[in-house]
């Protein structure tokens, strides 16, 4: 059913009088795909009740609107100079070049780490008169715990950048790049290339087809990951004149991040005479011999916020775990971490919502707008010392809000600031507006079971884009 003028006059007028029930909502609702699920909440700041209550207790699935939650317990059990530290050590000693002892890099969870760090690092230990090691290579993830994986991430994904496992010891973001190249003849196996700083294997069961070859429809690129960082290609590929770039995640964020540091040793001039180790329980502090800092947490944040970064998220959850409880690092340390921190700094009782990992990435991960709506009214109530509503995207400017169209037609650049959640079927905004008014008022939108029939995947946002100009556009001309 589509609605008139006159039930669009109507939901403004009730927006007006601070209050708009259930009916009213389907103004906006009718623009979304049959079957779509709306659980959404608007309240000025620091008003009692809120303007806008449709089904605000309703769980929903908050995608990457999660990183709200991480962002707050992470500044208010960390703080906003708090650095992730990575370190060389050792507890032998030096004599004529040789380094009597275990040389242990600790890995720490930086998610900014990168591999020109651990070069000027040996660079330190070459000034420092390291030539030689007496005892082993070791590498220590002790800092986390448990599966780097957390619960309900789909397994499709695993392999993605984006999802790269948020592990202690990461370099260059544990994602490197490859080259696919098409055989010259159908039928024969197309070819990897990968630059040889990257310490992983590639190994192509890739099929070459002719172009117009019918299997092409259905036939797909696909990589199984192996032990050590081998890879296999399987699947087909068109015949094509260019490569086919792609890139995958690092499974074995130890395994690549000693290897790497092997080769930096290698190219510095020093050796060791045992083996190359991991260890993974925590062990006494050694000399620091070199170390490097990330930057800030605040500045962390802004870029967790802004481009929705999940291996930021992640490993700060992580590391809120650790530092909450005192023990090294899991996702059910995290979670435990977050919920008491919010609870007890905060006073934001999260009850039977289910907070899983830092990233949203999880389809465990279950959050009502109304508990949500808890969490930024304290943002924004404290924001004088947090400081985290201008690390947020700011629509029309940066961040994941710069091309958000339903913002842009709703005439609300510069006027919102908010996170964003995305996943399959998942379109969420939780944040901060700024009326026609001056009024300055919070909401959560949590949007699930969006579809569009295949024949219409090209232009599957045009129904989000109606719904949110014309909600925004009048939450903002209207309070």
């Amino acid at each position: 059913m589509r609605f008139s003028s006159v039930v669009t006059g109507l939901t403004c007028a009730l927006m007006l009088n601070g209050s708009l029930n259930a009916a009213p909502v389907e103004a906006y609702t009718q623009y979304l795909p049959d079957g779509a699920n709306l659980a959404l909440m608007v309240q000025k700041i620091g008003a009692p009740a809120p303007v806008i209550d449709y089904h605000a207790k309703q769980m929903a699935l908050p995608a990457s609107t999660m990183k709200v939650l991480t962002a707050l317990a992470a500044m208010l059990q960390l703080g906003p100079d708090y650095r992730f530290k990575t370190t060389i050590e050792s507890r032998g000693g030096l004599r004529d070049g040789t380094l009597s002892g275990d040389l242990v890099v600790r890995f720490n969870g930086d998610p900014t780490l990168t591999r020109q760090a651990i070069r000027n690092m040996i660079a330190t230990l070459k000034q420092r008169g390291i030539q030689h090691v007496d005892g082993n290579l070791v590498i220590d993830t002790s800092v986390f715990a448990s599966h780097d994986k957390a619960p309900g991430w789909p397994w499709n994904d695993m392999t993605q950048c984006f999802s790269t496992p948020p592990g202690a010891a990461i370099v260059d973001r544990n994602c490197f790049s490859v080259s696919l190249y098409s055989a010259q003849t159908p039928g024969e196996k197309a070819f990897i290339r990968v630059a040889s700083f990257y310490p992983v294997n590639m190994f192509s069961e890739v099929k070459t087809l002719a172009r117009g070859d019918a299997e092409g429809q259905y036939c797909e690129l696909d990589v199984v990951p192996g032990e050590l960082n081998r890879y296999t290609l399987t699947g087909c590929m068109i015949q094509r004149t260019d490569p086919l770039p792609l890139a995958f995640a690092v499974q074995n964020g130890a395994s690549y991040a000693g290897a790497i540091v092997k080769a930096e040793l290698a190219t510095a001039g020093i050796d060791y005479t045992g083996h190359l180790v991991r260890q993974s329980q925590r062990t006494p502090a050694g000399t620091v011999l070199a170390e490097t800092d990330s930057a800030p947490l605040s500045v962390l944040l802004k870029q967790m916020l802004k481009k929705s970064d999940n291996m930021i998220a992640d490993t700060v959850f992580r590391t809120i775990g650790a530092n909450y409880f005192g023990v090294p690092g899991t996702w059910r340390a995290g979670s435990d971490a977050v919920r008491r921190i919010l609870k007890q700094k905060a006073g934001v009782d999260l009850g039977n919502s289910i907070v899983v990992d830092g990233s949203g990435l999880s389809r465990h991960d279950l959050i009502s707008p109304e508990t949500m709506m808890q969490v930024l009214q304290y943002i924004a109530q404290h924001d004088d010392r947090l400081n985290i509503i201008a690390m947020l995207p700011l629509a029309g400017y940066d961040g994941t809000l710069r091309y958000r169209g339903g913002l842009h037609e709703a005439g609300v650049d510069g006027k919102v600031s908010a996170k964003t959640g995305s996943l399959q079927g998942v379109y969420n905004l939780a944040g901060f507006m700024t009326t026609a008014s001056g009024q300055r008022v919070a909401f959560v939108q949590f949007l699930s079971g969006y579809a569009v029939p295949p024949e219409d995947q090209r232009q599957r946002r045009i129904p989000l884009v109606r719904f949110e100009s014309r909600l925004y556009k009048d939450i903002y001309q209207n309070n």
